[in-house]
């Protein structure tokens, strides 16, 4: 046995490479399936032979032999490999056991395909504690706040946020179930160019007022506001109900909130709405916001490959 004398610790990336040539016994094909050039194979094994003092591999054949000392740490090494993958493993896990808080806004957590997207994040990392937090109309504002670490809402979000799209769909008109145009369906913007929309708190965001209120509207007339100031969906809800104006929610309220009083209509000249999981860029590294993404982004691929 050649004694070299150590002059350092081996790499656990050495230790792979020579677990490589000592299943292939062949630098090249050794080399290639390490994605390198052998030269550079090469010298990765001289080096780990430098560090621990010893020749590992017998160069005094045309045949590629592993040495004495070689085939005595072997499996000395595979030990190290496999004590690293579990330590690796571990982290993992551990890194895994923590906690993130998911803004709802209303009940979009439970529209498509929002479901699917949490499952896909349980399913990646089983011991994270998901919170999902219910927001109303200020669910950015929320985001902003720090009250979440990413929310699922509609678009558009004010400057400032980022945005992951993820659906869209067609709006209706929420409106009083006495008024004599909720039978007439489906109507446009214009038929109901005299009815009030409710009025906003100051909490939600303009540009989030502005699309959902339709304002302007088309040919570039102003919307008229009720006198209130609706800070959730629920409490417009009850404003519709007791006549006092009209909203233009997703079509899928029909199903999430039917309440007495109110009607939803078909409004065929209305822009459609958007899903989408929002973040602040502060916390776009932050490793179970990544998370979040990634299985929202594994999801959306996943539903372009298999089609609608």
């Amino acid at each position: 046995m050649a004694k070299l004398g150590g002059s350092g610790d081996p790499s656990i990336r050495q230790i792979r490479l020579f677990l490589l040539l000592a299943e292939e016994l062949h630098f090249g094909r050794a080399a290639a399936r390490a994605f390198m050039a052998q030269p550079t194979f090469s010298r990765h094994i001289k080096s780990l032979e430098r560090d621990l003092g010893v020749e590992l591999v017998d160069r005094t054949s045309r045949q590629v032999v592993l040495s004495a000392a070689g085939e005595a740490l072997l499996e000395r090494m595979r030990a190290v490999v496999d004590a690293v993958q579990e330590l690796r493993r571990q982290a993992d896990a551990e890194a895994a056991a923590g906690r993130i808080v998911i803004g709802s806004f209303e009940a979009i957590i439970s529209m498509h395909p929002i479901p699917v997207i949490l499952d896909e994040l349980r399913r990646r990392l089983p011991r994270l504690d998901v919170q999902v937090l219910r927001t109303g109309f200020d669910a950015t504002e929320a985001v902003s706040r720090g009250d979440v670490d990413a929310a699922f809402v509609f678009l558009p979000v004010p400057n400032g946020i980022r945005a992951l799209p993820l659906d869209r769909g067609p709006r209706c008109a929420a409106m009083p179930a006495d008024d004599p145009l909720a039978a007439k369906g489906p109507l446009t913007l214009a038929d109901l160019a005299d009815r009030a929309h409710i009025g906003w708190s100051e909490r939600v965001p303009k540009v989030y007022q502005d699309f959902w209120a339709v304002d302007p509207r088309p040919g570039g007339a102003a919307a008229r506001y009720s006198p209130h100031a609706m800070g959730d969906f629920e409490s417009g809800l009850q404003v519709i109900a007791m006549g006092g104006g009209l909203l233009f929610p997703p079509a899928a309220g029909r199903e999430l909130y039917p309440r007495p009083g109110v009607s939803y209509v078909e409004v065929s000249d209305l822009e459609p709405w958007t899903s989408a999981l929002v973040w602040l860029p502060a916390n776009h590294d932050k490793p179970f916001v990544a998370a979040l993404r990634k299985a929202a982004r594994a999801v959306l691929t996943r539903a372009d490959r298999t089609g609608p």
